[in-house]
C-alpha cells in the first residue's frame, strides 16, 4: 500500500508538470511532440542530504530587509559562520553551493567538508533585498547622509545571525572577491564583535586611482557594461547592445565616453551620470576611498588582502590597504598580504596556468588548502590551530614558487635589503644602466586611431581574452610608429624584482594634454625549447596609464604648456617577477590604449567625457633622453 502510495504521488508530480505515466510496471507512453520540453518545475540531481538551504530576511536599523541564503551542512553544531554580502545573487550561489565540489568560489572554502555555515547575502537593493541600490554605497558621512552604509548592514547582518541560527558558535568570518571583497573590508569598519576575520579578495578600494572606473584619471570605458548590468534592474540586467562586430569600432564611431553612454542609456543610469560628473579626484572619490576609511581607524579584525599580480579589474585595491595598513599602530599580527600569479578573482578557481604560463601545480588550490583555510581555522573553529600563516606570501613568477616574506616590498629606497635600480631609455630603442648623451625621440599621436589594448577584433564580453588580457603578447602593437619600444641586453644573470616599478618620463607635447601608457615586458628568448608558441613573446609584467592633465594634481587639472618637457612619475602596479638569463627587459611608451580606456582628446576641456569631435586631434610627443630625461626605477632584489 505504501509503495502504490507513493507512485501515485509521483505520478500526480510528473502530471502536474505535463508529462504523461502509465501503470505500473509498463513502459511510459509516447509523449505528444508539443509536450513543453521546459518543465514547471525541475529538482537537480544533488545530494540535499548533505545540507539545508533556509531563507530568511534579516531586518536592518532603518527597516529595511535584506535578503539571505544559509547554507548550514546537516548534523553541524556548533560552526562558524561564513558571511558573503554580494550585489549578484544570493539564490544563484546557493545552489551553486550544492555542487559536488562544495562551490569555493563563494566561501573559499568546502562549508559540508571544511565544517563551515555559509550565510549569502543580497546587498541593499539587490535581487532579493529590499532598499535602494547605490553603488559601491559610501560609508556615512559627507557623501552619505543616511543612516546605513555597507558597515551598518553587516553589522546588523552579524548581529542577527549569531542570535538567530542556533548551530552556530558565535564566531563570523566574512569573505569574497572584487565587489564583495569591498563589502568584506567595509565590515571591518566599526565592526560586530562577533566579527573575527575578513579575507578581501582583489577589492575594490579606490575607483579612480586605480581600481574599476579610473586608472590615474583615464576612464576605462569597458565598465559601461557592468553599469548596465548592475543598476538597470535589481537582478542582473543586460549589457548594452553592440551594433559593429569589434568594440574598437564601436567605442571609436561613438565619440566621447559620455557620448557613448548617452547614446546606450539615455541618461537613464545614474551612476554613468556620476561617472560623467566626476572626472577628478574631488571629495566625491576620495570619500569612497577604502584604504583612507581604514588608515583613519584602528585595525580591530584581522584581515588578509589577497592580490593577484594580473589582475585586470582590481590590480590596485589590495596593495593600497597594505601600504596604508602596513606599519602603523595595532595593525602588527593583524595584516596579511598575499600575491598570487593570478588573474582578478582567480585565487577561487583553478590555478594551473595563465594566459601563456604554466604552472607547476594549481596554485590557487594550493593557496585555499595550504593557507587559507588553515588561516580562517584558526580564528573562527573552536579548537583553533596555531596560525601558521605567513605575514607576507607572494608567488615568484619566473622561478614560480611560493615565497613566505617578512614585509612587503622587499625593496625601497633607503633602509632595505634592495634598492630602486634606474634603467634609463637610450636612443635606438636601448636600455642602459647608464644615462646617455642628451637626446629626443619622438612619436605622432592621433586620437582617429589609437593604440588597440589588445589584438583586434575586440569584444569586451569575451571573457576568454579579457581575463588574461594584461598577459598578451606586446608585439601586437610593437612595430606601430606611435608605440616607442626600449629593450635590454641578453640577460646573462637573473634580474629579480620585487614592488613597485616607478616610470619617469620626461615629455614635450604639441597638445595641451595626453596620456601616457607605460609597459614593462619580459621579452624571452627566440627559441623555447618545448614552447615554441613562447618563442620571442613579449610578457607584460607591470602596465599602466597616466593622464597628463593630473600632472601636478589628482583633484584640479591643468593644461600642459605645448612644447615645453615636463616630468611624468608614477608607479606601476606591483610585482614579484624574476627575469631570466636568456631574457631581455623591455620598456614601451605610448598614448593611448583604447578602447579600454578612453581617448584623450589631447586639447584641454574642463571635463574629457564631454569632449566634442573638433577636441580630438593629433599630437606630437617627444620624450626627452639623457641624464635628465626618461628613465624607469626597477624595485631589483639582490
Amino acid at each position: 500500500m505504501i509503495m502504490a502510495a507513493t507512485m501515485m504521488v509521483r505520478a500526480t508530480l510528473l502530471i502536474s508538470a505535463g508529462l504523461a505515466v502509465s501503470a505500473a510496471g509498463a513502459p511510459p507512453a509516447l509523449l505528444p511532440t508539443m509536450t513543453p520540453d521546459r518543465p514547471a518545475h525541475y529538482d537537480a540531481p544533488v545530494d540535499r542530504d548533505a545540507a539545508i538551504i533556509r531563507e530568511v530576511m534579516i531586518p536592518m536599523r532603518d527597516g529595511v530587509k535584506l535578503h539571505t541564503v544559509l547554507f548550514i551542512p546537516k548534523r553541524l553544531t556548533h560552526a562558524p559562520i561564513m558571511l558573503v554580502r554580494s550585489p549578484y545573487g544570493a539564490s544563484g550561489a546557493a545552489a551553486t553551493l550544492m555542487r559536488d565540489d562544495g562551490g569555493p568560489e563563494y566561501c573559499g572554502i568546502r562549508p559540508v567538508e571544511d565544517g563551515y555555515i555559509c550565510a549569502i547575502q543580497d546587498v541593499r537593493g539587490k535581487y532579493g533585498s529590499e532598499g535602494d541600490y547605490v553603488m559601491t554605497r559610501p560609508l556615512r558621512g559627507p557623501i552619505n547622509d543616511t543612516a546605513t552604509d555597507h558597515a551598518t548592514d553587516t553589522y546588523d547582518s552579524i548581529d542577527w545571525l549569531v542570535k538567530n541560527v542556533p548551530e552556530t558558535n558565535g564566531k563570523i568570518g566574512i569573505t569574497g572577491g572584487s565587489y564583495v571583497g569591498f563589502t568584506s573590508l567595509m565590515a571591518t569598519i566599526d565592526p560586530h564583535p562577533a566579527l573575527k576575520v575578513s579575507v578581501a579578495i582583489s577589492p575594490m578600494v579606490d575607483g579612480w586611482r586605480g581600481d574599476d572606473w579610473f586608472h590615474n584619471g583615464a576612464f576605462r570605458q569597458s565598465n559601461y557594461d557592468y553599469v548596465a548590468e548592475q543598476t538597470s534592474v535589481a537582478g542582473r540586467g543586460d549589457p548594452p547592445a553592440r551594433s559593429m562586430g569589434d568594440d574598437y569600432d564601436e567605442f571609436l564611431a561613438a565619440g566621447s565616453a559620455n557620448a557613448y553612454a548617452q547614446s546606450r542609456f539615455g541618461g537613464q543610469l545614474p551612476f554613468a551620470v556620476k561617472l560623467a560628473q566626476h572626472p577628478d579626484y574631488d571629495q566625491w572619490w576620495q570619500e569612497q576611498a577604502l584604504d583612507k576609511l581604514l588608515a583613519a581607524r584602528p585595525m580591530v579584525v584581522p584581515t588578509m588582502l589577497v592580490t593577484s599580480q594580473w589582475d585586470q579589474e582590481d590590480i590596485y585595491g589590495g596593495q593600497a590597504v597594505w601600504k596604508a595598513q602596513n606599519g602603523r599602530p595595532g595593525s602588527d599580527g593583524k595584516l596579511f598580504l598575499v600575491m598570487g600569479p593570478w588573474h582578478h578573482n582567480m585565487m577561487i578557481r583553478k590555478g594551473a596556468e595563465l594566459g601563456p604560463l604554466k604552472y607547476p601545480n594549481d596554485t590557487a588550490l594550493e593557496f585555499r588548502r595550504r593557507w587559507l583555510k588553515p588561516f580562517f581555522d584558526h580564528y573562527l573553529k573552536d579548537d583553533a590551530p596555531p596560525l601558521a600563516q605567513p605575514r607576507v606570501l607572494a608567488y615568484e613568477t619566473g622561478p614560480d614558487r611560493w615565497q613566505a616574506l617578512p614585509t612587503w616590498p622587499l625593496s625601497c629606497a633607503k633602509g632595505c635589503a634592495a634598492t630602486l635600480q634606474t634603467l634609463y631609455l637610450v636612443p635606438g630603442g636601448a636600455i642602459a644602466a647608464a644615462p646617455p648623451a642628451a637626446a629626443s625621440v619622438a612619436y605622432v599621436s592621433d586620437p582617429a586611431k589609437p593604440v588597440p589594448y589588445i589584438a583586434r577584433p575586440i569584444a569586451f564580453a569575451d571573457g576568454a581574452r579579457w581575463s588574461p588580457w594584461l598577459l598578451s603578447d606586446q608585439r601586437h602593437v610593437a612595430d606601430r610608429p606611435d608605440v616607442l619600444s626600449f629593450t635590454g641586453p641578453v640577460l646573462d644573470k637573473p634580474v629579480h624584482i620585487a614592488g613597485a616599478t616607478i616610470a619617469n618620463i620626461v615629455a614635450a607635447t604639441t597638445g595641451t594634454d595626453g596620456d601616457f601608457v607605460v609597459k614593462l615586458i619580459d621579452v624571452y628568448p627566440d627559441t623555447v625549447p618545448g614552447r615554441p608558441a613562447m618563442a620571442g613573446y613579449q610578457l607584460g609584467i607591470a602596465m599602466d596609464i597616466f593622464r597628463g592633465r593630473y600632472r601636478q594634481s589628482f583633484e584640479h587639472p591643468a593644461a600642459i604648456k605645448p612644447g615645453k618637457p615636463l616630468a611624468y612619475r608614477f608607479g606601476l602596479p606591483n610585482a614579484d617577477h624574476v627575469f631570466l638569463p636568456g631574457h631581455r627587459i623591455m620598456v614601451q611608451v605610448q598614448s593611448s590604449w583604447f578602447p579600454l580606456y578612453d581617448r584623450n582628446p589631447q586639447t584641454f576641456v574642463p571635463n574629457i567625457f564631454d569632449a566634442k569631435p573638433g577636441d580630438y586631434r593629433a599630437a606630437t610627443v617627444t620624450l626627452s633622453l639623457g641624464a635628465a630625461g626618461s628613465f624607469i626605477e626597477l624595485p631589483v632584489v639582490p
